[in-house]
């Protein structure tokens, strides 16, 4: 009969039931606790404000810094905008990279009046750099699009004295710009110049995966089999494997005109994908490069990149 009330009490809930107040005890509360005020009640317990919330910094003389201020006008240095010496030399037109390498160790670059020989040395706004007794001035960027014609090598110049890209754009700028990449002397399309040698590097390198277009005419059909294995990948003649990440058969072409899409930067590698078939290419253009289109652009004609067009191709 004990155990049967033992049992019966410890079923009853102490909260939600009224058996508490008639008790006469109050709930203690283990943490903030408020304090009474003269009628009794409590009130809200009182913390003490930490100093960067309340704004009263100088009631904590430990967050306070002995900290020298600079006058307003004076901005920080932007180490962004650094850049070695022989890259500017180069952006310059002077000569080469590792040209310049030479100049600098033999003592025959000043910046800022002084003999630097440090490879490696990086130069800094406002910095000026004299060589040969003038004062060297690093080009504007330039980035020129141009729609090739046939027949015109992706070269400076030519030995055999052939007809090259440079000639196509040779009025577009003072500075000395370079070709993106290559187009053989028989493929048309878009080709792209600039003196900006990082960007030239990055929309060649593999990693960067960056897209082409190419409108292809062959000599025979292509059958949809052949298509399935361009998706899939074939294997050039000097070994080497690659695959195309688009390819689509236009209509009304009688399966002789096709487009395809490329990230690969191997030499002549559309006309080989298509030998590597049994496949020989009629025609070859490139009408999209980076996001760039032909569009407004007649063939042999160039163009200057807009601002917007730069700034998308430094995001790729």
């Amino acid at each position: 009969m004990r155990n049967q009330n033992k049992s019966t009490d410890r079923s009853k809930k102490p909260f939600g039931s009224d058996s508490r107040k008639s008790s006469g005890k109050t709930e203690k509360k283990p943490v903030k606790k408020g304090k009474e005020n003269q009628d009794g009640e409590s009130e809200k317990p009182s913390f003490k404000k930490k100093p960067f919330a309340s704004g009263e910094k100088k009631s904590n003389p430990k967050f306070q810094f002995n900290r020298e201020k600079k006058p307003k006008g004076d901005p920080l240095p932007s180490f962004s905008e650094d850049i070695r010496l022989n890259k500017y030399l180069s952006n310059a037109g002077i000569c080469s990279r590792r040209e310049a390498d030479v100049l600098i160790q033999t003592g025959l670059v000043k910046v800022n009046g002084k003999p630097v020989t440090e490879l490696g040395y990086k130069v800094k706004p406002g910095d000026i750099v004299n060589y040969d007794g003038g004062t060297v001035r690093a080009e504007k960027k330039r980035y020129v699009l141009l729609n090739k014609p046939k027949d015109f090598i992706t070269t400076m110049d030519d030995p055999m004295d052939r007809k090259t890209v440079m000639t196509l754009v040779a009025k577009a700028c003072k500075e000395r710009i370079y070709p993106v990449g290559r187009l053989d002397r028989n493929t048309t399309g878009l080709l792209l110049f600039t003196n900006d040698g990082d960007l030239a590097k990055k929309l060649t390198h593999p990693r960067y995966e960056v897209r082409k277009l190419y409108h292809v005419e062959t000599v025979e059909p292509v059958t949809y089999e052949q298509v399935n294995t361009l998706l899939s990948g074939v294997e050039l003649e000097d070994g080497g494997f690659v695959k195309a990440d688009k390819v689509e058969i236009l209509k009304d072409s009688k399966n002789r005109e096709i487009g395809i899409e490329i990230h690969s930067g191997k030499y002549r590698v559309v006309r080989r994908m298509f030998e590597a078939l049994g496949h020989a290419v009629k025609r070859l253009d490139r009408v999209s490069f980076a996001g760039l289109t032909k569009k407004d652009l007649p063939r042999g004609n160039y163009r200057h990149l807009t601002e917007e067009e730069v700034n998308y191709l430094k995001m790729l």
